[in-house]
């Protein structure tokens, strides 16, 4: 049974990766950086960090979200996400189902889950997601285990979904008008903004792309 649809107010998903910095005090300085370029929902993926580590970096990424008026999206970590006022949860496809993480997270938080496919997109759709990515689109090293590239010429295929859906890897500022184009809502990056020479000035021109 399908839940209330929430708002989903973004259409610039920036994802972090600590490991493209030297250490974390510099990726949550970059985040910040995109923050005042525009960037209106951040996911903490950071799946490799031990629980207290996870969430030292979830109390330090609430408070800099918070001061842009951004959502804070924690990957997976249903129990992070409540301890520190997250907006939202991320869940994989090999994650638990959307229903046990609404129950546990409550009906205000917002769920993403990622998806590979529109048959995945439409599952999770009917579950109870509020919003997917969907991907890689595109080439790109962090997606190589899932597969060949969907090309955007999936979200025309995607067309049917109410559920907001955001594209997802190798995505640069030359590629968005077709993936808009082709019915995406939204995209989520990592690397295009995070590894920019001037990422606030990065994330302003991807945030023009998506007005």
């Amino acid at each position: 049974m399908k839940s209330i649809r929430r708002a989903v107010d973004f259409r610039l998903y920036l994802i972090t990766d600590r490991k493209l910095f030297a250490d974390v005090s510099l990726m949550i300085k970059g985040v910040e950086e995109a923050l005042e370029g525009g960037v209106g929902a951040v996911q903490l993926r950071e799946k490799d960090l031990e629980v207290r580590q996870l969430l030292e970096l979830a109390y330090r990424m609430r408070e800099t979200t918070a001061k842009y008026r951004a959502k804070l999206f924690i990957n997976d970590r249903v129990d992070v996400a409540l301890a520190v006022g997250a907006d939202g949860l991320h869940l994989a496809g090999t994650s638990m189902p959307v229903s046990g993480a609404r129950q546990a997270a409550g009906e205000d938080m917002l769920i993403g889950v990622s998806v590979h496919s529109p048959e995945e997109a439409g599952k999770a759709e009917d579950e109870g997601a509020d919003f997917v990515t969907m991907g890689p689109i595109y080439e790109t090293p962090s997606k190589m285990s899932y597969g060949r590239p969907l090309g955007p010429g999936v979200f025309v295929r995607s067309g049917g979904l109410s559920v907001p859906v955001f594209a997802i890897g190798g995505i640069t500022e030359d590629k968005v008008a077709a993936l808009l184009g082709a019915g995406a809502y939204g995209i989520a990056v990592i690397s295009a903004i995070l590894t920019a020479g001037d990422i606030k000035s990065t994330t302003e021109g991807f945030m023009r792309l998506l007005k």
